[in-house]
């Protein structure tokens, strides 16, 4: 994986193979902050980045200049890689480990931007629920922005907060707000 853009611009990274994680791709990445930033200003942003993984998504936020970045995982190996490429980067990420459920539940802070990569084997009720959880939180500041990375075959339209899906092969990114 790659850094697209940003400080870390062309910084490739590896991670550990023993990780339980599915990194967004750098051409979905590509995609997904060309439209960020042309729709908002990503060094302003509060981001909250749930089912982490490897990180990669937190780190493009960190090297374009998002003042905070929270990243949220259940696995203690994807928390410490994150953990270990923050320091080494001098990157202004947080680690949470923890189900993304309960620290939903739990958690009263608010975010200009939040992220999840879901494993894609999460059903759609599951998904649901997720989106549910976040608005009902009211986790998200006003004309912030929820963005859920889920199977191309699943429909968040009926949604209350829905906004737009653009899809990528087998990749969807549902827009929230």
């Amino acid at each position: 994986m790659r850094i697209i853009s940003g400080k870390y611009k062309g910084r490739r990274l590896q991670a550990p193979k023993n990780l339980p994680v599915r990194p967004t791709t750098d051409m979905h990445k590509e995609a997904l902050f060309n439209i960020l930033a042309n729709s908002m200003e990503i060094k302003e942003l509060k981001v909250l980045d749930l089912f982490s993984g490897t990180g990669n998504v937190a780190y493009e936020f960190a090297s374009r200049g998002s003042k905070s970045i929270t990243a949220v995982d259940a696995h203690f190996g994807c928390i410490r890689y994150i953990n270990k490429t923050a320091k080494e980067l001098d990157l202004p990420i947080r680690t949470i480990k923890s189900d993304v459920f309960k620290f939903l539940s739990k958690t009263a802070e608010e975010y200009d931007l939040i992220f999840a990569d879901p494993p894609y084997d999460l059903s759609i009720e599951h998904l649901t629920q997720l989106i549910d959880l976040i608005f009902s939180k009211e986790l998200i500041v006003e004309n912030g922005l929820f963005i859920l990375e889920h199977t191309s075959q699943y429909d968040f339209s009926k949604h209350l907060n829905f906004k737009e899906i653009r899809k990528y092969g087998g990749t969807g990114f549902s827009f929230l707000g």
